[in-house]
């Protein structure tokens, strides 16, 4: 049987709620009202990056939206080239880090020297692996054999954990070496599959190819939401970067140019 090769569809961009829809209202109805979106988080962190170049060293489209949910929207997309090709022997969270590490470091050597867009104020990046409770790392399925397979045997054990790793970098503005910050930081979530999800759901979910682009092979954000009965840990680590713990390392890599200078200042004063 020929392999079937996935390809995941297009998402529409959220709604601005800057206006309504224009909609006619029956007779005597009232007017419907407008949602507003909530205010920018006034963070900090935040504020001291927004305006500046900011890279996401992936092309996850979920990445980059939850980036957006706190307000981080113009960020600059340039995954990584390099083949991810760790041994799997490797546990699994040396695997993630090690890959997460390469894409930033990657993509930062690439960028560090850019003279028409300038270095980078920052580069993020991440990666996202599903574990099997019998400790097997499963990718993005490549055909729709293996993604029921793989969707089978998870509910077959029933509980099983996912891996993101992210990486920030930025360049110091001492002559430190080696010039540059970089933090890290992996997190975990165990995720618990209904067992009484029939052959026929999975089926059906496998046809709609939502989780065809996707470690283990469904989305909880989505549809895949019906595969799932409850997690243990953050909800956005499954879908692909733990928001609290890359705003954590966001203010670490930023406060490391502080840092240096009290180091500085304290010699001098010895």
């Amino acid at each position: 049987m020929a392999e079937v090769k996935y390809v995941s569809a297009a998402a529409d961009p959220p709604p601005t709620y800057d206006t309504a829809p224009h909609q006619t209202n029956p007779p005597h109805s009232k007017p419907l009202p407008v949602l507003r979106p909530p205010l920018p988080l006034e963070l900090p962190v935040l504020n001291a990056i927004r305006g500046k170049r900011i890279i996401l060293a992936s092309a996850s489209p979920r990445r980059r939206q939850l980036l957006a949910q706190i307000g981080l929207t113009n960020i600059e997309v340039i995954p990584s080239s390099v083949p991810e090709d760790f041994p799997k022997s490797l546990s699994s969270f040396e695997y993630v880090l090690q890959t997460a590490t390469q894409k930033a470091m990657t993509v930062y050597a690439t960028e560090i020297d850019n003279t028409t867009r300038g270095e980078p104020a920052m580069v993020l990046a991440a990666d996202t692996v599903v574990v099997s409770n019998l400790g097997q790392l499963l990718e993005k399925p490549h055909s729709e054999a293996e993604h029921i397979a793989m969707l089978k045997n998870l509910r077959n054990t029933s509980v099983h954990k996912v891996y993101t790793a992210v990486v920030a970098m930025a360049p110091l503005q001492s002559a430190r070496d080696p010039g540059y910050a970089l933090e890290s930081t992996v997190e975990e979530t165990t995720v618990h599959f209904g067992k009484d999800i029939s052959d026929e759901m999975i089926m059906a979910y496998v046809r709609t190819r939502e989780g065809a682009d996707k470690a283990g092979g469904y989305g909880i954000q989505g549809i895949g939401a019906i595969l799932v009965d409850r997690i243990d840990g953050s909800f956005d680590n499954v879908v692909g970067l733990p928001l609290r713990a890359t705003l954590a390392l966001i203010e670490k890599v930023l406060n490391q140019d502080d840092e240096l200078e009290d180091e500085f200042a304290a010699l001098e004063n010895e």
